[in-house]
């Protein structure tokens, strides 16, 4: 009997997870086809920290092979046991000495936003014999809680990372306020995307701006309404967050 019980449980877990995957994909179809966009030029990046493996092969069982954590520990564990074909994704705020056990390991970094630790991946990239793609995190709402170079200042500070021959800008990243109303972080899509329009005009060397990270669960579709072509979607998929066990 309890056998069954745990098993009936884990059935409607599991599907649960898969309808959350499914109804964030209609979502976002249908924000692309507001947009006039396609489909295929939105990547959906499903936020796994503080979930367990077994959470993450359920996703992955359904074709999801972008998967984003907060912490490098967290990350390099669940390296370590899932497949080796998943594109990971350091979308948390990155400590330069923890930079030497991600670099050449992930996929894309999103949250370099100093010169000095662009010169650490730089510097590890050299060691680890590899090349880096990166984005500039901008804090585009100017919020003293949040990580991010200033609007006014990102621009210099790609121009400084661009020298750095270890490492290619793909694009920018922001983490917009959490608010009730996601149309009252409409403007700030708009204003990064604005952002980086500006600097892909500079025509600067090693740098190219066709990744734009914005949109998180609360606000991802209006994200991809106002240019974004990375999401990052952790509670719309996993549910509520459990910090008890987090690294």
């Amino acid at each position: 009997m309890v056998i069954n019980i745990i098993e009936k449980y884990t059935e409607r877990a599991d599907f649960m997870l898969k309808d959350n995957l499914h109804q964030v994909q209609q979502n976002i179809k249908a924000a692309c086809d507001r947009a006039h966009r396609n489909y295929s030029d939105v990547t959906l990046i499903a936020v796994s920290k503080t979930k367990p493996v077994e959470m993450l092969s359920e996703i992955y069982d359904e074709g999801i092979r972008e998967f984003g954590e907060n912490k490098v520990q967290e990350m390099c564990e669940k390296m370590e046991v899932m497949p080796k074909d998943i594109h990971w994704h350091m979308i948390g705020h990155l400590q330069t000495n923890k930079v030497k056990y991600i670099v050449g390991k992930t996929s894309l970094i999103h949250s370099v936003d100093s010169l000095h630790l662009a010169k650490e991946i730089q510097k590890q990239a050299i060691k680890h014999d590899c090349s880096c793609d990166i984005l500039v995190e901008v804090n585009i709402a100017g919020e003293e809680s949040k990580f991010g170079t200033s609007q006014d200042e990102a621009i210099s500070l790609v121009e400084e990372i661009a020298k750095l021959d270890h490492i290619h800008i793909k694009g920018l990243m922001t983490i917009a306020p959490f608010v009730d109303d996601p149309e009252d972080n409409r403007q700030y899509f708009r204003d990064i995307k604005q952002l980086s329009v500006d600097i892909a005009q500079k025509n600067i060397d090693n740098v190219s701006m066709n990744v734009l990270s914005m949109g998180m669960t609360g606000d991802y579709t209006v994200a991809i309404e106002e240019g974004a072509t990375m999401v990052r979607v952790g509670t719309g998929i996993f549910g509520e967050r459990d910090y008890s066990n987090a690294n």
